[in-house]
């Protein structure tokens, strides 16, 4: 089952997961920029609408939604540059092969293909890798269009301090229409899944346990003896790729068919594993893009902190796994590399992503979710945009530095508040 945007033009809907009811009363599919600038600018109050698969509020709009996935899917290729320019509302499952042909790859991938480029990018959205930072950091420059409808672009090359700002944008500057992205030689990888790693030896020995391929996850259940299960993701040219996984690792074992990160659900929605050599697009995701990605029932939430506080912020949770447990799904841990990129989640700190796949029950998940914040968020986690969380206005301002700087730059591109909706002004409220 492939899954479905859950609203059309003429009627909002709600996002993937169901647990959001677009307030918007209309959804716009624009097929052309020309089509998408006259729209934006004579609209009252508008936001970019991506595949749907963010959880938190932060796409509605008290107006209008747009999506930018009826225009023409391009990709251009420029290998003197190393660079392609992609259409904005392109999923990641859409793009990747196309660039897999010309010959080039991304550096990392989020664990599901069904999201779209632009989307991702501006929500500080990653994949896993101690080296590895997340999407938006492979963004080289952003053409969007602003509130009065013109066309801006921004490069990293031509002013780097107002491209930091802006690239993480969570829609609040304009409505991206492409995105010009870093790109590295096509590269081969191989999946080994490894079962019941111990929940001390992951505490004592997390450092060697992230480092052991190029992108590693380790899931969970927090429940029981709290074992982990550990994705290795390593590329064919990685000194160690070609050698034989052994059978136990740091007293885990070499599963010995594939698995999927939630305990009881289908293999078959994941990409292939085994150690069998694939396409960099086709193993770094954890599921297929013709499937239902996860369990698609399910709710989400996810704090990245810093990574050299892994041990206790892994201790703390085994200390609540009674409240956490029972609503869970399963847990993924992951690092990612630091990045300079105003709002991004691992902004100028390399960092451990601690993320929560819920059942879908509201109630039983908010309880803990505030148990979870309780423990984290003094440890200076920051909240994926798109996911589930409670931290208040105070706890974010906070834990980013270039905040106000942030604020300010919304003032300029957007002073009449077109993009602007209830997250927005709970997080970067108006300085009036």
């Amino acid at each position: 089952m492939v899954a479905q945007q859950r609203y059309a033009e003429g009627g909002a809907g709600t996002n993937w997961a169901g647990n959001v009811r677009f307030g918007a009363g209309r959804v716009h599919r624009p097929a052309s920029v020309s089509e998408l600038r006259r729209l934006v600018a004579g609209a009252g109050r508008l936001r970019a609408l991506g595949t749907g698969h963010s959880f938190s509020p932060i796409a509605d709009s008290p107006g209008e939604l747009v999506s930018v996935a009826g225009l023409p899917p391009a990709v251009t290729v420029d290998a003197g540059r190393r660079t392609a320019t992609v259409a904005a509302g392109l999923r990641y499952g859409e793009l990747v092969p196309r660039l897999h042909r010309a010959g080039y790859a991304l550096p990392g991938l989020a664990s599901l293909p069904h999201i779209s480029v632009a989307g991702a990018c501006a929500t500080g959205t990653h994949g896993s890798g101690d080296r590895v930072g997340n999407l938006a950091t492979a963004v080289a420059a952003l053409e969007l269009v602003t509130a009065g409808g013109e066309l801006l672009r921004l490069d990293r090359a031509a002013g780097a301090d107002r491209f930091d700002g802006s690239v993480v944008g969570l829609g609040a500057l304009g409505i991206v229409t492409s995105l010009t992205l870093d790109l590295v030689p096509a590269y081969q990888v191989v999946q080994y899944v490894y079962d019941d790693l111990p929940f001390d030896t992951l505490v004592q020995r997390w450092p060697e346990v992230f480092a052991a391929a190029y992108s590693v996850s380790v899931f969970t259940s927090w429940a029981g003896r709290c074992t982990g299960q550990v994705w290795l993701k390593r590329r064919l040219a990685d000194p160690d790729a070609g050698v034989a996984p052994p059978q136990r690792w740091l007293g885990a074992r070499l599963a010995g068919g594939a698995r999927h990160p939630i305990p009881g659900a289908s293999p078959d929605h994941c990409t292939e594993q085994l150690g069998a050599p694939g396409a960099w697009y086709a193993r770094l995701p954890h599921f297929r893009l013709e499937f239902t990605p996860s369990s698609g029932q399910e709710l989400q939430s996810e704090y990245l902190l810093p990574r050299e506080l892994t041990a206790e912020a892994l201790a703390g949770l085994h200390r609540i796994r009674d409240r956490v447990a029972p609503v869970l799904q399963t847990c993924e841990l992951r690092t990612i590399a630091a990045d300079r990129l105003w709002l991004s989640p691992s902004y100028q700190r390399d960092t451990l992503a601690v993320h929560f796949t819920w059942i879908a029950d509201q109630p039983a998940v908010t309880a803990a979710v505030a148990a979870v914040e309780e423990l984290l968020l003094p440890l200076a986690a920051r909240p994926h945009w798109g996911k589930l969380f409670q931290a208040g206005p105070e706890v974010i301002r906070a834990s980013y530095p270039r905040l106000a700087d942030f604020t300010a730059l919304i003032g300029q591109l957007d002073p009449a508040g077109k993009f602007r909706n209830e997250f927005l002004d709970r997080y970067f409220p108006v300085c009036r």
